[in-house]
């Protein structure tokens, strides 16, 4: 059998670490091609007045190349969605990137956001995937796998349906400091403890996670 092509459509960059590094890296480690595609900016909602700084947008480009490279991914893309407003995109133009990306990197194994999530960027980013891979015929997309994003999908607080109850689950040992190597180079992205964003906190959900499954 021949190694999988797997695709990582996140709405922001930091997500794609947030989401499922570990599982992309143990992924990537064992000979099957990883793709990231990003499909926001990540940066005007915390911008005076929206506007996106070029000079901070190509930084942080270069950053989620950068853990691109230290994942094993083999590519890594961007689109240009508003932060935090992907509601003010018609969602067909949404879903046309995606099946781009889709149709770029014939993938047998998707991941993305969870649906239940507090951030509008992410419930529409599922949404799309959800769309652009629905099985019609000469659809490659064998699996769709939605993870959690810390401090997005648990702030929530389970009032947004569905709530986010995994059932499928990943051995990381060997690739959890990957993961926290990858959020701290981001770093206007990383958080201290006790923000669930938090290289302590990151840890304590992989072990709780770990709990779940044993």
């Amino acid at each position: 059998m021949s190694a999988s092509t797997v695709l990582i459509v996140a709405a922001h960059p930091d997500d794609e670490v947030l989401g499922c590094a570990a599982t992309a890296a143990r992924r990537a480690a064992r000979g099957e091609a990883v793709h990231v595609a990003i499909l926001g900016t990540g940066l005007a909602a915390r911008s005076p007045g929206g506007v996106v700084d070029a000079a901070a947008l190509m930084a942080l480009r270069e950053d989620a190349r950068a853990v691109g490279g230290m994942l094993g991914a083999k590519s890594v893309s961007f689109a240009d969605l508003p932060d935090n407003r992907f509601d003010t995109v018609a969602l067909l133009d949404v879903v046309k990137q995606v099946e781009r990306w889709l149709a770029e990197t014939a993938p047998d194994v998707v991941y993305t956001h969870h649906p239940g999530d507090l951030n509008v960027d992410h419930r529409l980013t599922f949404q799309a995937v959800l769309t652009a891979t629905r099985p019609l015929p000469g659809a490659g997309v064998k699996e769709l796998y939605a993870f959690e994003v810390p401090s997005a999908t648990e702030w929530a607080f389970q009032r947004l349906e569905p709530a986010f109850r995994p059932s499928v689950f990943e051995d990381v040992s060997d690739t959890l400091e990957l993961k926290l190597a990858c959020m701290a180079r981001y770093t206007g992205e990383a958080r201290a403890f006790p923000h669930p964003r938090s290289a302590e906190a990151l840890q304590a959900t992989a072990r709780r996670w770990g709990s779940v499954r044993t």
